[in-house]
């Protein structure tokens, strides 16, 4: 089991980094076929055409090979396997050798770190993923889903606090202001907005990573569907270069609540190649 999983890892490394999902396929065709723009539409052709150029040749979808973020969920009555969390770690970084990632590891201590005065490290296994994301689910067995998170759809993220005076329009309302304004400077649009709605900060940034983790194109909630058309109408498109799809789709995670006058939302704009994900389903022994 402990060698089984360190190779999953490291393919479901490589899927995520250089394969489009079924719903990521089927998205790309409906936007081309119903934008509007020349240019726009051009645009969409080429970022399909480079998903299909990728997985032929088992290489990276974008230059931004992004930072794995892990997260391991766990049947009723399955145990953790023997030493699994080194084994995930060994698989992330066999995955990202062999992708290649791209080196993006600082070195040094801590403030060297931040300000980046010792440079990189070579080796693009060194792309450590942060703490792993540990929780229950309904089936039976082990799931482990790889996210590849890009660096512009972190720079334009945002976990905020929203006062949503007991009205859902009212707190999406602000969640799409705050969205209108960040999306045009994310640049690689067509996105896929990603957002989780929770009690704390902490927990609504995880239910935004499930979001990507469970998120279907095909299958858009009213909320998703009401997402997207509404960011659409902003006539951004493709690169920005204008045109009637800026967003492919949503994906929404909305949690448990308090009883407060505040819901924390954390917004994730992902990229036109983003959510980069594989998931792993091992079955109990």
């Amino acid at each position: 089991m402990p060698t089984k999983i360190s190779a999953l890892v490291k393919n479901a490394v490589i899927e995520a980094s250089t394969t489009f999902r079924e719903d990521q396929i089927a998205a790309y065709k409906d936007a081309i076929s119903n934008e509007e723009s020349d240019n726009s539409r051009w645009v969409l052709e080429l970022l399909l055409e480079n998903a299909q150029i990728a997985k032929k040749n088992k290489v990276p979808l974008c230059d931004d090979t992004g930072i794995p973020h892990i997260l391991v969920e766990l049947g009723a009555n399955t145990y953790l396997p023997e030493d699994l969390f080194n084994n995930i770690e060994i698989g992330v970084v066999e995955g990202l050798r062999n992708l290649p990632g791209r080196p993006m590891a600082v070195l040094g201590n801590d403030i060297q770190r931040i300000e980046q005065k010792k440079g990189l490290s070579e080796d693009s296994g060194n792309v450590t993923s942060p703490s792993i994301l540990v929780d229950k689910m309904d089936e039976e067995g082990l799931k482990i889903h790889v996210l590849m998170l890009g660096g512009g759809p972190e720079i334009r993220a945002h976990t905020y606090r929203v006062f949503h005076q007991r009205d859902h329009g009212n707190l999406f309302k602000e969640t799409l202001t705050w969205m209108r304004s960040e999306i045009p400077k994310l640049g690689c649009t067509p996105c896929i907005p990603a957002l989780g709605i929770g009690r704390t900060h902490y927990e609504a940034s995880s239910l935004m990573l499930k979001a990507m983790a469970y998120g279907n194109l095909n299958k858009q909630s009213i909320i998703e569907k009401e997402i997207t058309n509404s960011i659409n109408q902003s006539n951004l498109g493709a690169l920005g270069l204008g045109g009637s799809v800026t967003a492919l789709g949503s994906m929404v995670k909305i949690g448990p609540q308090r009883a407060s006058g505040v819901r924390i939302v954390c917004i994730r704009p992902c990229c036109c190649v983003e959510p980069r994900k594989a998931s792993i389903h091992v079955s109990p022994i």
